[in-house]
């Protein structure tokens, strides 16, 4: 029988569309995360050099503040990974005894696609866009499409909306934080009866107050 792999879209452009982002991740981080996994690796791919290829950077800067013990952030706007250091990053990672690695990038896609955003489970080829041949990486992926593709790629990317790429990176940082709190959330309830009253009395709704007045 034939698998479908998992994968979900979301139009950044729509109404509710962080709802719609939050359940996709919880949904998709339910399925292929298990409790095997020692740590969350959130990788965010690209560069601020060019403003199309700057969503990772961006992802990362807003959620490096995650203060989860088992929860690692590469790629910021500080510390970029790309296409240079890519595979360093690699060998870095190999330092956890078995990560769960969550890629994200920016992409290329069709004219009416752009501004969406796309959830799916197996790994990211980063590069590919642009005609470059880079190691594949994570557990799943997580893009977002900012421009058109199929033709000179990369001023293509030197030549993107900035409110677009912004506009996608708090709706995917706010997510993962989102996802992030409510899986500690949960270990932690998990733990004792103390800790679960401790847990309970987090409100959910002052969380996500607290997300949108940063932003």
């Amino acid at each position: 029988m034939l698998k479908i792999k998992y994968e979900r879209t979301v139009d950044i452009n729509k109404p509710y569309s962080f709802s719609y982002f939050c359940n996709y991740l919880e949904e998709c981080m339910s399925i292929f995360y298990d409790k095997s996994h020692t740590d969350i690796v959130i990788v965010c791919i690209g560069t601020d050099r060019a403003t199309g290829d700057c969503l990772g950077p961006l992802i990362g800067y807003k959620v490096k503040d995650m203060k989860y013990k088992n929860v690692h952030v590469y790629g910021t706007l500080d510390e970029p990974v790309h296409a240079k250091n890519l595979c360093e990053y690699m060998e870095l990672f190999r330092k956890f005894e078995n990560p769960f690695i969550i890629a994200i990038d920016a992409c290329l896609g069709r004219y009416e696609r752009i501004g969406y955003i796309n959830i799916k489970e197996g790994p990211l080829s980063p590069g590919s866009g642009v005609n470059k041949n880079l190691p594949a990486i994570g557990h799943i992926n997580i893009t977002g499409i900012v421009n058109v593709g199929g033709f000179m790629e990369i001023m293509i990317l030197q030549n993107t909306r900035l409110s677009v790429v912004m506009n996608m990176a708090s709706l995917i940082a706010n997510g993962l934080k989102y996802n992030m709190w409510k899986m500690n959330k949960r270990a932690i309830s998990d733990n004792s009866l103390i800790n679960r009253q401790i847990a309970s009395a987090a409100s959910e709704d002052k969380f996500l107050d607290y997300l949108e007045n940063k932003n």
